[in-house]
């Protein structure tokens, strides 16, 4: 069982999702497979030792989420660049890990199933004896 992050992990995750969400709305990373995207930064989530940030992200729509990642893997070094200018508060930037965001793919599966007419049926409050 994974251990619960800290304040500190919340608060700097925070403080750097903030700041890459600036930095990619505003398309300071010359990529063609970014270029015109827009991208949402859901979560990042920071090791224990705040040395490893893993960043998920989120194309608009959803689609392409792998080519988006790539993207941002391949200009990691100069994204890390500009985070650190933007976050001169911190002692060292961390390292960044791009990952695609599955939360809303499987909360719209959840959701799928629970309209299931079959679901429904199982879920469904009894008929009481006195209808």
């Amino acid at each position: 069982m994974s251990q619960q992050p800290s304040q500190r992990q919340l608060r700097v995750g925070e403080l750097i999702r903030h700041a890459l969400a600036d930095i990619l709305s505003r398309g300071q990373v010359n990529d063609p497979d970014l270029d015109g995207r827009i991208i949402t930064v859901p979560e990042v989530r920071l090791s224990p030792d705040l040395k490893i940030a893993t960043v998920y992200v989120m194309p608009l729509g959803g689609t392409d989420g792998k080519i988006v990642v790539k993207a941002l893997a391949r200009n990691v070094r100069y994204i890390k660049g500009l985070l650190a200018k933007q976050m001169r508060d911190m002692r060292f930037t961390p390292e960044l890990r791009f990952r695609f965001d599955e939360q809303f793919d499987e909360a719209a599966r959840i959701d799928r199933l629970l309209h299931d007419p079959r679901v429904k049926r199982d879920t469904a409050k009894p008929p009481s004896e006195d209808d």
